[in-house]
């Protein structure tokens, strides 16, 4: 290897490698903008020596397998934040939709129209036999119970959407677990060839943390570049090559949607995720407003009912109800509050049966500010649940928005370890170019001197 055809066999190698460095560079500049892509660095080889008694003679240097620049932790923080981040997101879109509905400024909510009902029974006191006054009552009472309609069938309408929000991302988890299945197996039948895998691994990659934003995951590397994917309770989703769907099943008492792995139902068990923050919106939040709403309209009727009791009509007959009686428990008053009576001289507004009686009309006033709804009055009541639903709102904002920071960070870090730099990339290119150029050169001289030796011999 000492001889001149040994040279020229070490500068051929390492203009292939050169060439070779020269293409990995080329590919990192080309995929600078590309999601999920790791930069790749050739790894130069040095050849095994020649041994010659004593003496040891290079035989030059070729290009290995190219290396992917990867942090696996970084990665895994980062597909945590994600499960994180896309619970957050969902949440709090579905809880300003909800807030939407009590927006008092807009025209929804309660506050308006349960004032106006007690402030129409005020103004009947003042003239309890004046008609116009006792429809006023009427209508009131009509426009407070359209309010909870209102409220209610929204919720109920939100409800529903999240469910089918809920199928939907099951099926988008489904997709992605089969497409990562399959990345899975050609990854590992390529690295158990010894070939390079990074390219199909930067295409497994964004697949991973896309549904990991969709529901919690967990990964280990089960050999080959290949990994085992579970969620975080255990159920699997991608082992090998072989994927896992998830299943989805109607809830006879509820008739939501539950979640099932392996014909065992995980919906409690989802706890990050896209899917996490529906669940806890169309599984906890929802009713449990609803079963405020309820509450607040059970408690009025039911109170409203008593007084009007109490009280006698403009014919001098004893009251009835005047609200139709809420359901026994109070679940549904909200979506089922009726008004029981349309005409005016039904409106009990007498306390003693004479005409120019108007001591119940102001005991029905009064009701606005008696703890009739769980030891609070109406008004304060709702204020509760309104404040409570704001700060809902408000406290998963603030977590949404550390978890953008953060997670911001983690893809930052990511971009200084794994991203194309391309002043870097162009330094690089420089470098290998100038060492292809050298040893194009070197093989020039070799062929020179070739042909200077074949001259000697022929003379």
């Amino acid at each position: 290897m000492g001889s001149l055809s040994g040279s020229l066999s070490i500068a051929l190698q390492a203009l292939s490698a050169d060439q070779g460095a020269v293409a990995v560079t080329t590919n990192n500049v080309a995929n600078a903008n590309t999601p999920g892509y790791a930069r790749e660095v050739p790894v130069f080889q040095e050849n095994p020596p020649l041994n010659y008694g004593s003496l040891q003679i290079g035989t030059g240097v070729s290009l290995g397998q190219t290396q992917s620049i990867r942090d696996n932790i970084l990665q895994i923080r980062i597909d945590q934040e994600s499960q994180q981040s896309g619970q957050l997101n969902s949440f709090v879109n579905s809880m300003q939709q909800m807030q939407a509905l009590f927006n008092e400024a807009s025209g929804a909510g309660l506050q308006t129209p349960m004032a106006a009902f007690f402030n129409a029974w005020q103004q009947l006191a003042s003239d309890p036999t004046n008609l116009n006054y006792r429809q006023n009552v009427i209508t009131a009472a009509q426009n407070l119970a359209d309010a909870f309609h209102q409220i209610s069938s929204g919720l109920t309408s939100q409800q529903t959407n999240l469910d089918l929000s809920v199928q939907q991302d099951v099926k988008q988890v489904n997709q992605l677990t089969t497409q990562i299945a399959q990345f899975n197996g050609q990854v590992a039948a390529m690295s158990g060839a010894g070939q390079d895998a990074s390219g199909l691994v930067d295409q497994r990659d964004p697949l991973i943390q896309q549904r990991s934003g969709l529901i919690d995951v967990s990964y280990v590397s089960s050999g080959e570049n290949s990994l085992t994917v579970t969620t975080t309770s255990g159920a699997p989703l991608v082992v090998g090559n072989q994927s896992f769907s998830l299943a989805t099943g109607t809830d006879p008492t509820t008739g939501l949607t539950r979640i099932f792995s392996q014909g065992t139902d995980v919906t409690s068990n989802i706890s990050s995720g896209q899917i996490a923050g529906e669940l806890q919106a169309r599984d906890q939040q929802i009713p449990a407003t609803l079963a405020g709403l309820d509450t607040l309209a059970a408690g009025i009727a039911n109170a409203v009912n008593a007084q009007s009791a109490a009280g006698y009509d403009l014919n001098g007959n004893a009251g009835g109800n005047f609200f139709v009686p809420p359901p026994a428990g109070g679940a549904g008053a909200a979506a089922a509050l009726q008004v029981a009576i349309t005409d005016p001289a039904l409106v009990a507004a007498s306390s003693d049966g004479t005409t120019g009686s108007n001591g119940n009309a102001s005991a029905m006033a009064a009701i606005a500010n008696q703890t009739v709804v769980a030891g609070q009055t109406p008004a304060s009541y709702y204020s509760g649940m309104v404040f409570q639903i704001g700060s809902t709102v408000s406290n998963a904002q603030t977590e949404q928005s550390a978890n953008q920071l953060v997670l911001q960070q983690l893809e930052n870090q990511r971009g200084a370890v794994s991203g194309v730099s391309l002043d870097q990339e162009a330094a690089d290119l420089i470098q290998y170019q100038q060492a292809y150029d050298a040893m194009a050169r070197v093989i020039t001289i070799i062929s020179d001197l070739t042909q200077s030796a074949v001259q000697l011999g022929k003379d």
